[in-house]
């Protein structure tokens, strides 16, 4: 709906004949709406562009009067560019409008065809009809073959309907220029009905097209956005008082502030301490250093993707980590060496070399740690050594392992390298000419026979003061290999030393090993010295999860303190003779659900973890255990309680000040995917997964809830929001359609014509004209699938985040495709949520499949 046509809704009285026309190549109307003198007001139109309204010149003139005043001819003024038609919804002939067409648009016909069809509340208009059947192709029609008709059918079939419901096929023209017979029948009889009693296609004014105010005259001034998502094209309309839109990007830009949790469910050896005292561990593309004293963090952002291993230098003043390979050329695989003091970069190396990533890193020990091995991710496993300091790539070997879980160097000789992975334990003896002679020490399946049928796994590697090496496998056994005076590995010994799995070896300076289980959830304590005899160990409790890394507190000493890094994201700290506190919490599984306090700096989240966990800046103000999965969270108005949905169809309610369970309350059997309180909190509204709206009515106290209605859907809803009054309903649909629902008649509204002025309590829909311009924008590629935005609370800002990991900060409102933005990029996969703070001082984002929480602060450029 653009310059092509100006809608006009007329009630029933006022559809008459229209008294107005063309006489010397000037149009005409009469100022009384009856008959009357044609000596009426001429109207034109100075115009390039879209369409311009003038009010009426007399205040006394009639409806029809004025409508032709405010509605000009376009083109120019020239006679046969626009004609007055009445379209009629072919399906429901209640409803239907009068429109100026312009017919020398450039829009083409089609689209002009499904943009009349949204003003009828159809969706894919794609045929129009005359009263008699005949199909109108063109714009030509209209001005030559139909000139004398003014009533059109839309429709979405090849039939048209009648009144009565009977059925009729296009009627096939004739090759004569004139009307056919059955035009002149129909036209009589249809005039001989007026004379008698109204027609049955006028519908009384208050079935007519609802445009709000503008129930005489709507002059679509503004184009519609148009967007292509995921390959379909869709038109959002503009409100009529459109603010203005400034593409420049906003004047604050995104500095982290603090990254929440650990990465400890899908990667290995990722905890370290260094000498300051901090705490050095990576969640997604962000190498996180904590200071527990000053309860402070620093951070090294210079990867594009997700970290996938680290290594620290025996100087403990460097730090080696390596990425995945992301989409683009920008984010290949490489490793990084930076320092821990000034968080700088210091050398980039494998920009080539790496296909899929860097699965595992290692320094040298003897020579000053000059050396670094890397093992590419890819189907080759290429393990590489590499003279860091110059870049140079000394060696490089196809270990062919899929599944090869690390490397490290000998301690006593810096050209002895170890791989160990599934069914894999390879001792690799690099040459001066680069080569590598490999010794199998625990060899992979071959066609006819397995060697070590069980312990196929070797998960963590550590070696003795007299480099014996000493493994741990998947089914809990710790091996000791020794070399014979040809050379030769053998088994020294072997014992099982945990129920399931060992994920962590640390070997201690005074000779005791430490071993963590994945499984039963054990630290053991062995001495080295005498035999690995054990020498105590301790259970860690079932709501932090399994060991996956273990650290002295502080190397070099004693004193028996350690961290560990847990599998459901955790980070404790204790010893095997106390018990262990928690230091770092994060959500254990996948992280979608996120909600911010109305009027303070508390946010809360809910993960498939089923916990719900309150926030304060840095601070965890507590964790409730649910009985679970949550997809969706949100705040009352008041701030008095949470709302959050389920996996399952459950409504969860916690009191916000505790996080004490009040309610659960079954809606559905369908996942409930978003979730929003109206604005006065009397109403919450659930989007669910089987595309139906479910509403429960809230307690002035916001605890008490009790099922209200439903409005029926058909398509995964999966974002949310109220209207100001509380009147309606938006959502996006898991294809990206944007749906609105009338809460008060409880139906969907299929015209987004009528809802294009309704004031949004929130914006957390992603599709939309006012944040049109984060899809299809010049600056990044045209794929891009935003998959979560929100508006600030001063209207000013737009927050948007991607399916590749992207975090954008437009200014609102967003509409055009040449809006420029700031952006970050600290994710690999989606960003599933960003919401701003009550103050537009804070950022909060999830990451959905990686659950990394952070906060991010808007500093000024």
């Amino acid at each position: 709906m653009s310059d092509s046509f100006e809608v006009i809704s007329l009630p029933a009285d006022m559809m008459q004949p229209a008294s107005y026309g063309k006489k010397n190549n000037t149009w005409y109307t009469s100022p009384a709406g009856g008959g009357g003198s044609r000596s009426g007001t001429t109207g034109t139109v100075s115009g390039v562009g879209g369409w311009q309204s003038r009010p009426p010149a007399v205040p006394s003139l009639s409806r029809k009067a004025s409508i032709t005043e405010e509605a000009p001819p376009p083109g120019g003024g020239k006679p046969s560019s626009g004609r007055v038609i009445r379209i009629v919804n072919n399906h429901d002939h209640t409803v239907q409008c009068r429109v100026l067409l312009n017919l020398r648009t450039s829009q083409p016909f089609e689209e002009v065809l499904e943009d009349l069809g949204q003003v009828l509340k159809m969706n894919g208009a794609k045929r129009m009809f005359t009263v008699s059947g005949q199909e109108v192709r063109s714009f030509s029609q209209l001005r030559n073959e139909f000139a004398d008709v003014d009533t059109f059918y839309l429709g979405t079939g090849s039939a048209l309907v009648m009144a009565g419901g009977v059925t009729t096929s296009p009627v096939r023209r004739s090759r004569s220029r004139g009307p056919s017979t059955v035009v002149e029948e129909v036209s009589r009889q249809r005039r001989a009905r007026s004379k008698s009693r109204p027609r049955a296609l006028y519908a009384p004014d208050s079935e007519v097209v609802r445009v709000n105010d503008y129930s005489v005259v709507e002059v679509l001034r503004e184009e519609p956005a148009r967007v292509t998502i995921r390959g379909l094209r869709r038109s959002f309309y503009p409100p009529s008082h459109l603010p203005p839109v400034d593409n420049s990007p906003p004047e604050k830009k995104l500095q982290l502030e603090w990254v929440y949790g650990y990465r400890g469910t899908d990667t290995r050896k990722n905890l370290w301490v260094l000498p300051s005292g901090e705490l050095l561990y990576y969640v997604a593309a962000v190498a996180i250093l904590f200071d527990r004293e000053e309860n402070a963090q620093r951070h090294y952002i210079g990867h594009t993707e997700d970290i996938m291993c680290m290594e620290v230098h025996p100087s403990r003043e460097l730090v080696a980590s390596g990425q995945k390979a992301g989409r683009h050329r920008k984010a290949q695989p490489h490793v990084r060496i930076w320092s821990t003091e000034t968080l700088l970069t210091l050398y980039v190396f494998g920009m080539t070399e790496f296909q899929m990533g860097v699965s595992a890193l290692a320094f040298s020990q003897l020579n000053g740690g000059s050396y670094v091995l890397a093992v590419d991710s890819g189907r080759e496993a290429i393990l590489s050594v590499w003279q860091w300091q110059w870049g140079h790539l000394l060696g490089k070997v196809a270990t062919m392992q899929e599944d090869l879980t690390g490397a490290a160097f000998h301690p006593l000789d810096d050209n002895l390298l170890i791989t160990h992975g599934r069914g894999h334990l390879t001792f690799w003896n690099r040459r001066k000419d680069g080569f590598f002679e490999r010794t199998d020490i625990i060899k992979p399946k071959s066609d006819l026979i397995y060697f070590q049928p069980s312990r196929t796994h070797v998960t963590s590697i550590q070696f003795e003061q007299d480099g014996d090496v000493v493994t741990a496998d998947s089914d809990g056994f710790i091996t000791v290999y020794s070399v014979d005076a040809d050379g030769a590995y053998f088994v020294r010994m072997e014992f099982e030393a945990h129920n399931k799995g060992i994920s962590s070896l640390v070997m201690l300076s005074e000779g005791t090993l430490l071993s963590g289980g994945e499984k039963d959830r054990k630290i053991a304590a062995w001495d080295s010295l005498q035999n690995y005899k054990r020498i105590t160990d301790t259970k860690l409790p079932e709501s932090v999860g399994g060991v996956r890394s273990i650290y002295p507190q502080r190397p070099g000493r004693n004193d028996g303190n350690i961290y560990v890094g847990t599998t459901r994201n955790n980070i404790l700290e204790g010893s095997l003779q106390r018990r262990f506190n928690q230091v770092v919490f994060g959500h254990g599984r996948q992280l979608w659900g996120l909600a911010v306090h109305p009027d303070d700096e508390v946010f809360a989240t809910a993960g498939h973890d089923k916990n719900i966990a309150l926030w304060r800046r840095h601070k965890l103000l507590w964790t409730t255990q649910v009985g679970f999965e949550c997809i969706c969270i949100a705040f009352h108005p008041f701030g008095v309680a949470l709302a959050a949905g389920s996996s399952e169809g459950h409504l969860l309610v916690l009191a916000a000040d505790t996080g004490a369970a009040v309610a659960t309350l079954r809606v559905c059997g369908s996942p409930l995917s978003c979730i929003g309180y109206n604005p006065t909190g009397e109403i919450v509204a659930m989007g669910s997964q089987n595309g139906s709206v479910y509403l429960f009515r809230v307690s002035r106290d916001g605890f008490s809830y009790k099922k209200s209605n439903k409005i029926r859907g058909t398509q995964p809803l999966m974002q949310l929001d109220w209207s100001s009054d509380s009147r309606f309903l938006q959502t996006v649909t898991q294809d990206y359609d944007l749906l609105f629902w009338d809460v008060k008649v409880l139906s969907s509204e299929k015209s987004p014509l009528v809802m294009k002025d309704v004031k949004w309590y929130t914006h957390n829909c992603t599709v939309g004209y006012m944040t049109s311009g984060q899809w299809n924008n010049r600056y990044y590629p045209l794929t891009t699938v935003v998959t979560t935005s929100s508006r600030s609370a001063a209207h000013d800002m737009l927050i948007s985040g991607d399916a590749e990991g992207y975090l954008r900060l437009f200014r609102y409102p967003c509409t055009t495709a040449k809006a420029e933005y700031v952006e970050e990029k600290v994710y690999s996969s989606l960003v599933a949520c960003a919401r701003f703070l009550y103050n537009d001082q804070n950022v909060v984002t999830v990451g959905g499949t990686d659950a990394a929480l952070m906060l991010w602060e808007l500093v000024d450029e």
